[in-house]
């Protein structure tokens, strides 16, 4: 994946001169301005931004990053997760996780202690809110496990893209589909229909996660996990779908996609509902570095899910 070697040139050293240069990820960076006025100027998304296919392996770096973060989360901070239902994951990966309620910069590690190291998991992720600094966007490049998404208007097809070519290397496509961390505590918010368009075009099994707990951090903030039993689009649409793909695009298609975004809402809600009690401490209890931790990955400001702002 190198770019090509240049000439050699006088001067530098040989060992200078047949090195190849470290590939470097395209820019994925707009302003807000650009956004705005429909102007991309050249800022790629999904598998264009990452330039190989997502690899389901875990790599030694991959592996170190992950002790780290375990070590920072779970020693540092002493978060304390409580997961279920993980023996009801596939035993290979190929296949969707929709999870929910997506409250904040936690969620995607909750999801991977929720998993095994491998197959890896893959984000269609916010690319304003992640690549905040240009060296966070190199090392995401370089690890992996990050889509990047821009808003504005691209369409769903890049997006299904990422999807199937992580489903056709074995690893897991991982989707928040309500698309913003601003939300109740405890309770699911509305879910947009992109998730449901992916599950449809690619046929992949489905795996719902339901989260609680990650709207507020503090020291020894308790969270929950639960793995749902594996599903699929026609499971959960019934009998109001015959399992004729509507044209892509089509009228058809997208409510077909609403009927399957509200079965996603009726099969997450209650379980997010079930576990967020065991997320909630005593109006007592300490709540060190609250605000520093819940928006040490975010944009500090007010959701609404926070009466303090």
């Amino acid at each position: 994946m190198a770019d090509p070697l240049p000439e050699p040139e006088a001067g530098p050293p040989l060992e200078a001169a047949i090195t190849p240069a470290r590939r470097r990820p395209p820019p994925s960076r707009l302003t807000r301005e650009a956004i705005a006025a429909g102007r991309r100027g050249g800022a790629r998304e999904g598998l264009d931004w990452l330039g190989r296919e997502p690899e389901a392996r875990a790599s030694i770096v991959y592996r170190l990053l992950r002790l780290l973060a375990r070590f920072v989360l779970f020693g540092l901070f002493r978060f304390r997760i409580e997961t279920a239902g993980q023996e009801l994951l596939p035993r290979t990966g190929g296949y969707l996780l929709v999870g929910a309620a997506h409250r904040g910069w936690m969620d995607p590690f909750v999801v991977m202690h929720a998993l095994p190291v491998e197959p890896r998991a893959w984000f269609l992720g916010s690319a304003p809110s992640t690549f905040t600094a240009r060296w966070r966007e190199v090392l995401i490049h370089r690890v992996g496990g990050l889509l990047p998404v821009w808003r504005g208007g691209v369409g769903v097809e890049q997006h299904v893209a990422s999807a199937r070519a992580v489903i056709r290397n074995g690893a897991v496509f991982a989707q928040m589909p309500e698309g913003t961390v601003s939300g109740p505590a405890g309770r699911i918010g509305p879910f947009r229909n992109g998730a449901a368009l992916i599950a449809l075009r690619t046929g992949a099994p489905v795996v719902p996660l339901a989260i609680a707990g990650t709207e507020e951090l503090y020291l020894g903030r308790r969270m929950a996990t639960e793995v749902l039993a594996a599903t699929s689009a026609r499971a959960l649409l019934g009998e109001a779908w015959d399992g004729t793909l509507p044209e892509e695009g089509s009228r058809a298609e997208l409510e077909l996609a609403r009927a399957l975004t509200r079965r996603f809402e009726e099969v997450l809600a209650p379980a997010v509902e079930r576990l967020h009690p065991r997320t909630v401490d005593p109006p007592a209890h300490p709540r060190r570095l609250r605000r520093r931790l819940t928006w040490l990955f975010l944009r500090p400001g007010r959701l609404d899910r926070d009466p303090e702002g």
